[in-house]
């Protein structure tokens, strides 16, 4: 066991794994929240937040762009924010006589849309577009984003004072809803005692570069997914159509949804298959957020534990 120890420890660690570490030195006792961040990354797609104010929300971002190497923005949602705030303007300029687009911070790979939900409904529909199809159109053209291109949407809860909810359509495009939660008492206490966050955070250095990204996103998509898991992954789907519990089932693309934040996840944990326990651990963070209750909708519901107590593995 030792022998075994000395030579796990001897071993370089792969970016993937220098990320989550170099991740745990700033956001402490979250790896758990860490690692479905990574996933929802790897898995392509797009990553909301929602917590209380000062928990980690934004610190999550900047270190996750941070040790990515990628092009970063943030954009601080408000209730006066307008759609070209995020897409860009066009300008006249009066030396060549024409109209010139100033791309807005929408134009980065990683964007931190911070508080989301305390900017109007129609802009927040600015990010629909570029969240789905990776580009905009302003002023009659359709410009591209750049890849790759991950939005981090971070949203106080519902019931604060000056907040917008997300509606379905909007929250649908987010692979993946987390709360990061109080730390437990350890890790707050070396919180308290430890370096300054922000200090920390500009001693980050890149773990991979944008092309290294790319190519793991795309071994993530190459995990196998064998017909027995996927029969448990529609039997999960099924019963929220079926349940009286919740007011509308989860959709074809949720299932997707479900299917590749499992591979991303067993390829975090070193896996070439995707098993059961991976559809477990993503399923909260990918179906929470789709998932509205029938009854008592005040009452906050653990609708991870509701389905894996609900359906048995196949």
């Amino acid at each position: 066991m030792l022998l075994k120890t000395q030579l796990k420890t001897a071993l370089p660690q792969s970016p993937l794994e220098r990320l989550i570490a170099a991740a745990g030195q700033v956001i402490l006792g979250k790896e758990t929240q860490v690692r479905l961040a990574l996933a929802c990354l790897l898995a392509r797609g797009h990553l909301l937040i929602e917590d209380l104010p000062g928990v980690g929300k934004t610190t999550l971002a900047h270190v996750l762009a941070r040790t990515l190497g990628l092009h970063f923005q943030r954009i601080q949602f408000t209730s006066d924010m307008l759609p070209a705030d995020i897409i860009g303007v066009s300008v006249y300029e009066r030396d060549s006589g024409a109209f010139k687009f100033h791309p807005g911070p929408i134009f980065a790979q990683v964007i931190l849309a911070d508080e989301v939900n305390r900017a109007t409904p129609k802009t927040q529909s600015a990010l629909l577009e570029a969240m789905e199809e990776h580009q905009v159109t302003a002023e009659g053209e359709t410009r591209k984003l750049p890849e790759p291109f991950f939005v981090i949407a971070t949203q106080n809860p519902s019931e604060q004072v000056g907040t917008f909810p997300l509606p379905e359509s909007q929250l649908d495009r987010f692979l993946m809803r987390i709360e990061l939660g109080y730390p437990d008492r350890d890790a707050e206490r070396a919180l308290l005692s430890g370096a300054d966050r922000r200090d920390l955070l500009a001693g980050l250095e890149p773990c991979m570069s944008p092309g290294e990204l790319v190519e793991q996103q795309e071994m993530a998509q190459r995990v196998h997914v064998a017909p027995a898991l996927l029969d448990y992954v529609q039997a999960i789907v099924e019963h929220t159509r079926r349940s009286p519990e919740y007011v509308a089932g989860l959709s074809p693309r949720a299932a997707l949804a479900l299917v590749h934040s499992a591979r991303a996840w067993a390829m975090l944990e070193g896996r070439d298959k995707v098993i059961p326990e991976d559809v477990q651990a993503v399923l909260a963070g990918v179906a929470a957020h789709r998932l509205r209750p029938a009854q008592d909708a005040a009452r906050r519901v653990d609708v991870g534990a509701q389905l894996l107590a609900a359906v048995p593995i196949p």
